[in-house]
């Protein structure tokens, strides 16, 4: 029987008392040397010390728990481990009035067929463009008076004891504006405000050409939140394109991460789902995503298909374009069934990549 190993010199340290009587042939001690195995035994010697095919490295020197800085957090053990979560894929109108009551029915109707949690779309409030940001942002922190659609998502989780995603509204703060998510609570309480943090500026010549940048400003702040339906990260729709932000959500113990997102009739059908489940898989969770429906006369046009996809990067859940309340139901214990499945987390290859979790890191 016959192996060959490939490795650096620097490894050689490594291999213990598997010394030179168990190599017949012989070595290159270059800067990178083969080492030829020709009876069993030794090959069996060579695989008792964990020695992987294709490295003669030791599995202890992979550091898997040193690919994340800080440490991974181990999944918090949440109040409700099964339920069903509802995403209300909503028409969007001008009359911010008539989306402020729409909303709050697809709500109602969502927790009526057993929803837990509920997601309501990017800009549900609002008609999605630079010149309606400003008229129609809140204030969310001066009150009710001052944002009634915030307003609404608090009492209606109150009344229906439901935890809600809400989506996203233009929010005034000062003298900037934000595309910002609120969770509340089952008490109505705000637990968690998401500020968009990557900004949709993007320029497909003859496609679609939009720049956020031009009235918005970028939040500067990972959200993750702990809820009744475990713990949450957040996003708002372009935030899914970076795959770092999800793994940095995976790292502080996620069970699920919630985009509400308004992609176009460019890039939905090429990016939509593929970043969905390419989020869910890499990171072994719950995705959930909330689009508003497709309005064709509008001056953006949103793609739909909001979608529930689960930690094996299967859809569990999807809509076409119209407006629709999906219905599908959560289980993190087949997130602990995938890791098992799938061990990522002891594989990683912390001696030779890092992810920095800069906000985890100067709080401690």
């Amino acid at each position: 029987m016959r192996a060959i190993f490939s490795c650096s010199s620097s490894s050689v340290k490594n291999f213990g008392s598997f010394s030179r009587t168990h190599l017949s042939n012989s070595f290159n001690f270059s800067k990178r040397f083969k080492v030829e195995i020709f009876k069993k035994n030794n090959l069996d010697s060579c695989l008792n010390k964990k020695i992987v095919c294709g490295s003669v490295r030791m599995a202890s020197t992979f550091k898997p728990e040193q690919a994340r800085v800080p440490p991974a957090i181990p999944l918090p053990t949440p109040v409700i481990t099964k339920f069903k979560i509802g995403l209300c894929q909503l028409s969007v109108t001008a009359d911010k009035e008539r989306n402020i009551v729409h909303a709050r029915t697809a709500i109602t109707e969502a927790a009526e067929k057993g929803a837990k949690l509920v997601v309501l779309p990017e800009i549900w409030n609002s008609p999605y463009s630079n010149d309606s940001f400003p008229v129609y942002a809140e204030d969310i922190e001066a009150g009710r008076e001052a944002s009634p659609s915030t307003a609404m998502l608090s009492e209606v989780a109150r009344t229906l004891k439901i935890t809600i995603v809400g989506g996203s509204i233009p929010e005034r703060c000062g003298d900037k504006l934000y595309n910002t998510c609120c969770v509340y609570d089952t008490d109505g309480e705000l637990k968690a405000k998401h500020r968009k943090i990557h900004l949709f500026d993007i320029d497909i010549p003859g496609q679609i050409t939009f720049k956020e940048s031009k009235t918005l400003t970028a939040g500067e702040t990972p959200t993750i939140v702990d809820t009744e339906v475990g713990r949450i990260g957040i996003g708002i729709c372009y935030d899914i394109r970076f795959q770092e932000l999800a793994t940095i959500y995976a790292a502080r113990g996620a069970h699920l991460i919630c985009y509400p997102g308004a992609f176009n009739m460019t890039t939905g059908p090429l990016h939509w789902e593929l970043l969905q489940r390419a989020r869910a898989a890499d990171n072994q969770l719950y995705v959930a995503t909330c689009s508003p429906a497709r309005d064709a006369g509008s001056g953006y046009v949103a793609w739909g298909h909001s979608t529930l996809v689960g930690p094996f990067g299967e859809v569990l859940a999807t809509t076409e374009h119209d407006e629709a309340v999906i219905i599908s139901e959560i289980d993190y214990s087949q997130i602990d069934l995938r890791r098992t499945n799938l061990p990522l987390q002891n594989q990683r290859r912390g001696d030779l990549y890092q992810l920095v979790d800069v906000q985890r890191l100067n709080s401690q």
